[in-house]
């Protein structure tokens, strides 16, 4: 490692404040910094503590605005290769002229399979990254005095051990510091103090356009973007300035309504803005510098901890607009800036967070679930969030399958305590009563909850054996909502025997597929959900063999809950299926698509939901559900949600992502073939789900009952 260098970039103007930059860095040493200010102003937003530093040691300072270069030429948050660029300009390091001949011929070999469009934007980077500009260090600046950062109202562990990991001094902590921590348990909620302000824009809300309809907050990926109530005394509190509607519903009546932006946390993708339907073709939301909006965090800081929530007040199961005034128990994770597979994630936390408990298998879901420090689950007022652990790749479902196994035994001996409890005349009726409900209703989530609160208060300070360990094991009472997470890698390949043995267990189990339809944690290789013609990583000539068919697999068992889902094509859908497979007293089972960087959208992350909705509208995916109680009911159990797709659509839809349109540049012969293979595997698969809608289930069970009746009666 190099641990004293001559030369540092600083790529995002906020890592200024995050890190110290300037660790190491030699006298009469190169500072590059991507600033979003010119050069009188930059003097202005730099930390004195790095002003003086620069001064002292006689620091070369160049700036440079790569992030709006990079807009400007289509390369959207892309800059590596403009400060690549840049970096040859100033270093010397080899004649610059080569340096830029040498990069554009590598442009050419490193992105040349994906069209001329990317390597035209790329060329236009090398050639801006030589606008840099040199900024005179002042000498008063050596006699700037550094303050001592302060300590703020964060708890202990965030001060102690949290923000040095995060400021990269993780190697000064002691030992003693993780003490009591030994087992490896981590707190809940870390993320929220990381506060990065790392986007280049974040969206501005405009009140006179907004309808309610909360859809911005339904799919952010970092929970960023929220609505708020405010009673009266909130109302006042918030001040003059900060602008409310009148909130809509009767439930909410003499409430203000306001649409708040973390700015902070904001990773600025864009999809919050691009669903907006606004009002008469204009948008409520619009992206804007983050220079301009820092005022706004503290609307965010009061949002948060001054404003009560009034989900209590909302049935938020019932529609996509009152699901989002639950507050979400998965924020501010680190991943991808538009991540498709987070949106899903964060709807669950916020209806069945407080009681979750989940096994996470790894890859990017467990990545951007529980990257030390950070930890984007988090609790309630009342303390309550997502348990959550990651065991292996390949063995998630059986890791997830031991929670449902454990949960039901300590449950099971709750129950066995409690019928030794009706036999008892150490109780009193009430109390005998209460036992005799729990054990009644101990598989519905809601009842069991509400009869758990009033059995610990009326146990409570009892001097008997049997009250006391039920006590003892009061986190058992209420039932959990128990989730396997995981990607198309682990559940279609790797982990499939173990999921595939959970699915057949016939437990009480959820299990959450988030569709890529390639490993996209170790760099986009070809899974059994890539599709005919995608190109990825082992499947350089375009993926030759059908995508297989994950949630028809699960069917065939009969007693599974299956649901194949694009919350971006139909956000009611996700929801629909949500509660269905949670309420489920089986085996669950949901298949997610999302949109990934692996997939190269050329209309960018920003796009993702819409991308969903396109990837629908063609063909290119279906929405369904499979609920084996309405067979029970007479009824056909496949139920295809999603419209006769228009088939006309279906190549554009491919050539709006890159990893389709490789194969034009490299396989030009083959693409045709290979993209109308896609085009009838994906017509081949309608006609099979088309002709389990036709199926006839009515009356099935009542026929073979009589038919069974008769047989008995022949012999």
């Amino acid at each position: 490692l190099v641990n004293t260098p001559n030369f540092v970039a600083c790529h995002v103007p906020a890592y200024l404040y995050l890190y110290d930059v300037t660790n190491g860095l030699k006298k009469n040493g190169t500072f590059l910094l991507n600033s979003l200010w010119t050069k009188e102003e930059v003097a202005n937003h730099l930390p004195d503590q790095v002003k003086r530093y620069f001064a002292e040691n006689n620091i070369k300072l160049y700036i440079i605005n790569a992030s709006a270069i990079a807009e400007e030429i289509g390369l959207g948050n892309r800059t590596n290769t403009i400060l690549q660029s840049a970096f040859f300009k100033i270093s010397n390091v080899i004649p610059y002229d080569l340096a830029v001949e040498q990069m554009k011929k590598f442009i050419v070999k490193s992105y040349g399979k994906k069209g001329e469009d990317v390597v035209r934007m790329n060329y236009a980077a090398v050639d801006r990254g030589g606008d840099v500009e040199q900024v005179e260090i002042p000498m008063e600046w050596a006699a700037l005095q550094t303050v001592a950062e302060t300590s703020d109202d964060a708890p202990e562990f965030i001060q102690r051990v949290v923000r040095p990991v995060n400021g990269q001094r993780g190697y000064s902590l002691p030992v003693s510091a993780f003490s009591g921590r030994e087992d490896g348990t981590w707190e809940q909620g870390t993320a929220t103090y990381e506060k990065r302000g790392v986007a280049m824009s974040v969206p501005l809300w405009n009140p006179e356009n907004c309808i309610q309809c909360n859809q911005c907050a339904y799919v952010c990926p970092h929970a960023t973007i929220r609505p708020f109530v405010l009673d009266e005394e909130e109302q006042k509190g918030a001040g003059e300035g900060v602008e409310l509607l009148k909130a809509q519903g009767k439930q909410l009546t003499g409430m203000g309504f306001r649409i708040q932006v973390d700015v902070l946390d904001c990773l600025g993708c864009g999809n919050c803005a691009d669903v907006c339907p606004g009002k008469k073709g204009e948008k409520a939301l619009e992206m804007v510098p983050i220079a301009t909006q820092y005022e706004n965090q503290q609307n965010w800081d009061y949002m948060v901890k001054k404003v009560t929530s009034k989900a209590h007040l909302l049935d938020v199961k019932l529609n996509v607009k009152n699901s989002q005034f639950a507050t979400p128990l998965f924020e501010f994770s680190g991943a991808c800036s538009g991540c498709g597979e987070t949106p899903y994630i964060k709807l669950i936390t916020q209806l069945y967070g407080d009681r979750m408990m989940i096994a996470n298998a790894t890859g990017c879901s467990s990545i951007y679930g529980a990257s030390a420090p950070a930890t984007p689950y988090t609790k309630n007022e009342e303390g309550k969030g997502p348990s959550w652990a990651n065991s292996l790749f390949e063995d998630n479902a059986e890791f997830g399958y031991g929670f449902v196994i454990a949960h039901t035994s300590m449950r099971n001996h709750l129950q066995e305590l409690m019928s030794q409890g009706l036999q008892s005349e150490d109780f009193t009726d009430e109390q005998k009563a209460l036992f005799s409900r729990w054990i009644e209703k101990k598989e519905d989530a809601d009842a069991s909850r509400e009869v758990s609160a009033q059995i610990v208060a009326t146990l409570a300070g009892m001097d008997n054996k049997i009250a006391i360990e039920i006590l003892s094991m009061e986190k058992y009472l209420a039932k959990k909502s128990i989730w396997v997470f995981g990607g198309d890698g682990w559940a279609y390949d790797i982990g499939f025997g173990g999921l595939d043995h959970v699915l057949a267990g016939g437990q009480d189990i959820n299990v959450l597929v988030l569709d890529t339809e390639v490993y996209s944690n170790t760099g986009g290789q070809s899974s059994k959900s890539t599709p005919i013609a995608a190109v990825a990583k082992f499947a350089a000539a375009g993926k030759r063999i059908r995508k297989k068919d994950l949630g028809m697999i699960a069917t065939t068992y009969g007693y599974v809950y299956v649901a194949q889902v694009a919350m971006g094509a139909n956000q009611s859908h996700y929801l629909k299926a949500l509660k269905e497979a949670e309420s489920y007293h089986g085996p669950s089972l949901i298949i997610a698509y999302s949109p990934c960087i692996s997939h190269g959208l050329k209309k960018g992350m920003g796009s993702a939901q819409m991308e969903q909705k396109s990837a629908v509208e063609c063909g290119y995916w279906h929405l369904w559900r499979y609920d084996p109680r309405l067979e029970e009911q007479g009824k056909n159990p496949f139920q295809l949600d999603s419209k006769e797709p228009d088939w006309s659509k279906f190549r554009d839809f491919l050539l709006g992502e890159v990893r389709y349109t490789q194969l034009i540049k490299s396989f030009p012969k083959q693409a045709d073939e290979l993209f109308d293979a896609a085009r009838e595997s994906a017509q081949w698969r309608y006609r099979s789900y088309k002709r389990m809608v036709e199926a006839n289930f009515a009356g099935t069970s009542a026929e073979e009952a009589s038919a069974e009746d008769a047989a008995g009666g022949e012999n």
